[in-house]
């Protein structure tokens, strides 16, 4: 698969960008249109790349400032149907599914630290059904809070903020996770607290025998492990842009379940489900803020190595 480049180049840059992209190795079908662009003014030029050299093409059209004074636009076409293309993802080292383009990683960790009305909305409603899901010992209900609960961006957003080096990214992203659980733990034992009232919530519903849910404010080493595992997948399935490896991840992690059981906890006053979500929480956000941060590291560093000798390294036919 290949990647489409849509430049917007300034009139000082154009014959550069041109070179740039005629010269190299694994571009195809580039088109100029001088003075095409009105505003800002420039030329539009656009290319097809191969998404194992995306990364490497977007570090050369930095270097040369097309980021500062033009626009750079990276889209994915639904398919490339040409011999070209086929030839370029030969000739390109690794594989198209192996690609990592940071600056497509670090706009997503933006986007997961941005404080958004439908993010604390489904924050609120997967703590809800986690809450539910203790109340009636139903395990299909904890998968369904994990999925909904859209805390994983955030929490790789931190690492990514840690990883690529950018304080301000790493801030947003940590009073994100903390304003937006207390946020939705506080609404969450609201209602809790007008179920109780109702006769619907009481003590020994919390606090009674849960085999199916009872792991949730329960932590062990396991809890930790849960969330390192689930950290470096989410992690690598972000820079990677894998979402349905994301959906997966989602399904591994007890934050929004153990938010849930401490709203409850708070309500009926239970003070060891309370202490016991919390640490549930802490070992989950801890482990995969690590392994978050050792993931990307990785990626950043060896990642391109690793698979420009994929082939070599595990027989992959490209």
């Amino acid at each position: 698969m290949l990647a489409h480049f849509r430049l917007t180049v300034p009139a000082s840059l154009a014959d550069d960008v041109r070179d740039l992209l005629v010269a190299h190795d694994h571009v195809t079908n580039v088109t100029v249109q001088p003075g095409a662009v009105v505003q800002p003014a420039g030329d539009l030029v656009e290319a097809d790349v191969a998404q194992e050299s995306s990364g490497a093409l977007m570090g050369e059209l930095r270097r040369l400032g097309v980021h500062r004074s033009g626009g750079i636009v990276i889209t994915t076409p639904t398919g490339t149907p040409f011999a070209a293309a086929d030839a370029l993802e030969d000739l390109a080292p690794g594989h198209p599914d192996d690609a990592v383009i940071w600056d497509a990683v670090e706009d997503g960790a933006e986007a997961g630290a941005a404080p958004t009305l439908s993010y604390h909305l489904f924050l609120v409603i997967a703590v809800a059904l986690a809450a539910i899901a203790v109340l009636t010992d139903s395990a299909v209900l904890v998968v369904g809070a994990m999925v909904v609960g859209p805390e994983f961006g955030p929490i790789t957003a931190i690492s990514a903020g840690i990883v690529l080096g950018r304080p301000g990214l790493l801030l947003r992203s940590l009073r994100l996770v903390v304003l937006s659980f207390a946020f939705a733990v506080l609404a969450v034992t609201l209602l809790s607290l007008a179920g109780v009232a109702v006769g619907w919530v009481d003590q020994e519903l919390v606090t009674r025998e849960r085999p199916n849910t009872g792991f949730i404010f329960n932590p062990d080493h396991w809890s930790f492990v849960v969330g390192v595992l689930a950290g470096a997948a989410g992690a690598l399935a972000v820079a990677l842009q894998r979402a349905a490896t994301m959906v997966g991840v989602f399904i591994s992690v007890t934050t929004v379940p153990a938010l849930g059981n401490l709203a409850l906890g708070v309500a009926v006053w239970e003070r060891e489900e309370v202490l016991g979500s919390l640490a549930q929480l802490g070992l989950n956000v801890a482990g995969m803020v690590f392994s978050g941060v050792v993931v990307l590291l990785l990626v950043r560093t060896a990642w391109p190595w690793l698979a420009a000798r994929s082939d070599r390294i595990f027989g992959v036919v490209t």
